[in-house]
Parts: C-alpha cells; structure tokens; sequence
C-alpha cells in the first residue's frame, strides 16, 4: 500500500485553513544562525512548505534572505508556503510591534500562523549586545534568576493577537495560536478569549508523549504541533531501541518514525535540522499501526524525559523539570 511522503499530508484548522503537517523548525545556536539560509532553501527544494520561527530566535533574517532568492528564482510563491512565528515573553505587551519586527525581517506583508510563544510576562530589560532590539531575551537578576514583570497578565498576550486577527482591516495575521500551555491555561483562555486557539505547540515526541494534553486538544478541536520530536540536540530520540526496530520494519529511516508518530496522531511536527541531506531524508512517511503508537507512547509514559528544561518554565504548571514530568 502506498502512503504519501509527510511533505504531501494537509490538515484543516479549526478556522478552516490548511496547514502543512511537517514543517521546518528554525531554533538554532547563535553561532550557526546564518546556515539556517540554506537550511530553509534546502527544505523548500525538498517539498518542505511550512517554516516555523519566531521573533526570539534570531533567524528570521535569514529566513528572509532564503525567501527572497526563492521568490526571485520562481521556486515559490508566498501563497505556497505557511509561515509560523511567535510573540516572545518579553513583549507580552507589545504584541503588535514584535509581529512587525518578525514581517520586516521576513520580507512578507503577513504571516498564516502567529503564536504566544510562552504563557509568561518578561519583564523588559536592556541588553544591546545579546538582546533583540535591544532587550534582554531572558531577562534575570543577578543570582541569574528570571525576571518577570508583576504587572502582567499572560493572557493579555494572546488577547491583543486576538484583537489583531479580529480586525477586518488588519491583514497582518491569518491564524492565531498559543505554545507551551498545559490544559489549565487552555481551560482559562477558551473560557475568556473569543477566538480559539488553532494550535498549542509543545516539547512531543515517545519519551514526552503529552496523552492527557493531546486527548484535550484534540476533544477542543485545537492541534498540537511537536516540537524537538527527534530529541533535541544530537537527536536521541533515534537511538530509542524500538524506534530503531520500526525503522528497519518499515524501510525508513528512524528520523521518518519519530515523525510519523506524529503525523498518524494527527498532530503537526516541526523537526529542527541545518543539514540538506537530513532535511531531503526527513519526508517518508511510515504508516504505523495503532498498536505501534501504542508502544512509541509507552516509552514514555514508563520512562519520561524534557528535553527542554529552561529555568524561567518552571513558573508554569506542567514545566516542573525532567525529573517531574509527567508523560
């Protein structure tokens, strides 16, 4: 039987636009920032059509420089491709001007997807060396302890992304959703927010299954978009003994399991890679059974781990270390 590479696979949101499933992560160390130019050439070449960003990041500038050259070559149209970015912490109160900041450096009039990227309120300190437009990514004191600001509220955030979205004059936004919210946070904004959230994006993947959180998305008509699915840095998650089994029972490479796993959920994936033989080598799509979802899910519901472990995370429930997680 023969099944479509993940390139191929579309889902419906729930305000009716499609989405590419797979999509290209763009969270790189700072050092390697500028390979993500080719990275993104390399992955649209390969079929890729769903880019995934953000203002903190760092590489939408060289996003921006891929697309041009893309455009200019006839590679692509803008309507070909789903652009996603994200409205960092520290400008939960400038929602506006980070989604600006992220369309210039694009070199794009409007993005399909804007996300809250954390449920948290920064607050805003200078930094002109390692900051963006110059404040402090991850703001902390001097014990190295985060900063927040007491007179925020995290919803305000997804509220003005809202009022954005909402406004018939305002073309800026085709789609809003929110990342790294566990369900209580979810329960609040769908009871308080008149637009539902199309997405939540968040650390996925066998060692991290997130099942209460996908069994609520999916009753909520929201979909999850996997994050770090191979493992983070170095890619461990490939070395998982029955990922490694199911690759070699269904001729593709390991890579292509981890991301099947989530595509035959249902869910989005946005594997991160700067390597164009890897990205070209990412899009087999392997149809796994019930009963192998089963057992990826099983890994970690025994044997759970975070990849992503950041200190300023812990504020919200849910994020309480590796130690603590619960599959």
């Amino acid at each position: 039987m023969l099944h479509p590479q993940s390139t191929e696979i579309y889902f419906k949101l729930n305000n009716g636009v499609n989405v590419p499933a797979l999509g290209l992560g763009t969270a790189s160390p700072s050092d390697r920032l500028p390979e993500t130019k080719e990275a993104v050439k390399a992955a649209i070449k390969a079929n890729y059509r769903h880019i995934d960003t953000a203002w903190c990041y760092g590489s939408e500038p060289y996003i921006g420089e891929a697309l041009k050259e893309l455009f200019e070559e006839g590679v692509i149209t803008r309507s070909d491709i789903f652009i996603t970015t994200k409205v960092w912490p520290v400008n939960w109160d400038r929602a506006s001007q980070s989604i600006d900041e992220s369309l210039k450096w694009l070199g794009v009039d409007y993005v399909d997807m804007v996300l809250q990227h954390w449920p948290l309120c920064y607050a805003k300190v200078e930094d002109k060396v390692n900051g963006i437009s110059g404040l402090a990514r991850n703001p902390v004191d001097a014990a190295g302890k985060p900063i927040y600001d007491p007179s925020g509220d995290w919803l305000q955030t997804y509220k003005d992304i809202e009022k954005i979205y909402l406004d018939p004059s305002d073309h800026r936004v085709r789609s809003i959703g929110v990342s790294n919210f566990p369900i209580e946070y979810l329960e609040r904004t769908l009871k308080e927010c008149t637009v539902k959230p199309v997405v939540n994006q968040v650390e996925m993947h066998p060692r991290l299954p997130q099942l209460e959180l996908n069994k609520f998305c999916h009753e909520h008509d929201i979909l999850l978009t996997a994050y770090s699915p191979l493992g983070s840095n170095g890619a461990p998650n490939i070395k998982i003994p029955l990922v490694q089994e199911l690759s070699k029972k269904h001729n593709v490479s390991a890579n292509d399991i981890l991301i099947s796993y989530h595509l035959r959920k249902g869910n989005i994936v946005i594997p991160r890679s700067l390597n164009p033989v890897r990205l070209a080598n990412n899009v087999d799509f392997a149809f796994l059974s019930e009963e192998e979802l089963a057992a990826l899910d099983k890994i970690g519901t025994t044997d759970p781990y975070r990849y992503i472990d950041e200190d300023f995370a812990a504020v919200v429930p849910g994020f309480t270390g590796r130690d603590k997680v619960i599959g």
